[in-house]
């Protein structure tokens, strides 16, 4: 197990990416706090945890909100002794197939405030309890937006990019201080969506390897930057787009 003794925070717990990644740390021997708006859904992710024998606990926070964002994280400092590991997997709406030059103001800007402000809070409140323990790992979320030509993204793209800066920002501040922060960069995962690779065959035709990213992989990527295996890796996005984009 590459996670044993590990306390792991995952936001955004219950959605398709959250769910998967709590429980491949749960697998892994992470205790695992599971962190959301919904108390049921917490529940049943908790309850999977369970059943295969990991150890779980919910907590409903909106991961938009600082000041619950930071309490959460203090308690976790004091109660369970730290936090190991940051993970955030909270979506926000995205408007997308509009040309920018006929996209409204606040279309285009929502993703970028939402995406960056939970990311800005939730890894930031992390940071702030691991430095004072020396060591820590910090996971966003990201995409291949940040880097592809494709159009009509809307403002996913820039907010990609912007996390991404955001993540070697903060890896050269408290990188020092014991502390990683690194980002996965995925490709499209189509069971988010309920699709198949042959769904969007436009997508898989920009790839090498002839496919899309699954979520076991996304998570497998996860669970290797959380574990002493990367303890060089900082400060960069790892690329998963299965050969889509590069750099």
């Amino acid at each position: 197990m590459q996670l044993r003794h590990k306390t792991a925070v995952v936001y955004g717990a219950a959605g398709m990416i959250g769910s998967v990644v709590a429980r491949t740390f749960a697998r892994e021997g992470a205790h695992v706090h599971l962190v959301g708006r919904t108390a049921n859904k917490l529940d049943a992710v908790a309850a999977q945890i369970h059943a295969a024998g990991g150890v779980a606990e919910t907590a409903v926070v909106d991961a938009f909100d600082r000041t619950a964002v930071d309490a959460h994280a203090a308690y976790l400092g004091a109660a369970a002794g730290g936090i190991d590991i940051s993970f955030n997997a909270i979506a926000v709406d995205v408007e997308q197939n509009v040309p920018l030059v006929d996209m409204p103001t606040e279309d285009f800007i929502d993703p970028i405030d939402g995406l960056c402000r939970t990311h800005f809070i939730t890894a930031t409140a992390a940071a702030r309890q691991m430095m004072k323990r020396g060591s820590g790992v910090i996971i966003v979320l990201s995409a291949t937006s940040a880097k592809e030509w494709r159009h009509e993204m809307g403002g996913f793209s820039p907010a990609c990019a912007a996390i991404e800066a955001m993540t070697r920002s903060l890896a050269g501040e408290v990188g020092r201080k014991g502390v990683r922060v690194v980002g996965i960069r995925t490709n499209l995962n189509p069971e988010t969506i309920g699709l198949t690779d042959d769904d969007v065959p436009e997508l898989v035709r920009d790839t090498i390897l002839g496919r899309l990213p699954r979520l076991t992989e996304l998570a497998g990527t996860a669970v290797y930057l959380a574990s002493d295996a990367a303890a060089a890796v900082t400060g960069v996005a790892i690329n998963m787009s299965c050969g889509a984009v590069f750099g």
